[in-house]
């Protein structure tokens, strides 16, 4: 067997040890390199900004639902031509012009003519008429609503069936009209906390780097458990938008 001689393994060695070399500039240029950008790097804070404001409602909708049953048709007719009578003149009373009443529905049921009906019937047919108040005379709506038991001591038997509640609805229908200033007062304040962020790091709040606006919600004035914003007159307006900026030293 031939023993390899010691200069032999000279070469091997010198070309390993310039790999390492090699390898440990590389390295510590890629670290060089990073640090570099770590330190040139766009910083960014993202922030919210709110803006609320109470509005007054500019629409009412208000659905009076009257009922008259019996077992001749004709009675029945008869009884809700009546209580329309009584209504639309409790309407005008109030102060409401024709323009402002419309009829809205106007149903009759057979109870002898339904499916399922099994057993005697009492009051063979169901009549109900529906008129819909449309104003945008707020106060007006509100006081009519609260004197509503003139027509049921008048006779007029008044039901919310099929409808989701009773009483007026109120509808703020000039949202486009607020947005601007709305959105202008939400960037104003996300911009604040910005520079409050800013500040408390020792940097600038440098210009936006990307913004987005959330939607508008319309919420009840009063929040309490079960609170409906369409039946409140005032409402509370809500926008949150989400900008991010950029920081520089």
């Amino acid at each position: 067997m031939s023993e390899r001689s010691p200069n032999a393994a000279g070469p091997h060695l010198f070309f390993a040890g310039l790999f390492v070399m090699i390898g440990l500039a590389a390295c510590g240029w890629l670290v060089q390199q990073g640090l570099r950008e770590f330190r040139t790097g766009e910083r960014s804070v993202t922030v919210k900004g709110l803006a609320e404001r109470e509005v007054k409602a500019d629409l009412a909708l208000w659905s009076l639902r009257f009922v008259a049953t019996d077992d001749d048709l004709s009675a029945a007719q008869g009884r809700l031509q009546a209580d329309a009578g009584r209504v639309r003149d409790f309407l005008t009373k109030a102060g409401f012009s024709d323009a402002e009443v419309e009829l809205e529905d106007y149903q009759v049921t057979d109870r002898l003519a339904q499916q399922y009906q099994s057993g005697p019937v009492q009051s063979r047919y169901i009549l109900s008429q529906t008129l819909l108040v449309r104003s945008n005379d707020i106060a007006k709506v509100g006081k009519a609503a609260q004197n509503v038991g003139q027509l049921v001591d008048a006779g007029v038997v008044l039901s919310s069936e099929g409808q989701p509640v009773s009483g007026p609805v109120y509808l703020f229908t000039r949202l486009n009209d607020v947005k601007p200033e709305m959105i202008a007062q939400a960037t104003a304040n996300a911009r604040a906390a910005a520079e409050q962020f800013a500040r408390d790091s020792g940097s600038t709040v440098g210009p936006i780097r990307s913004a987005s606006q959330g939607l508008f919600q319309i919420l009840p004035r009063d929040d309490y458990p079960g609170a409906y914003e369409p039946k409140q007159p005032v409402k509370r307006l809500r926008v949150v938008t989400t900008m991010e900026y950029l920081l520089t030293d």
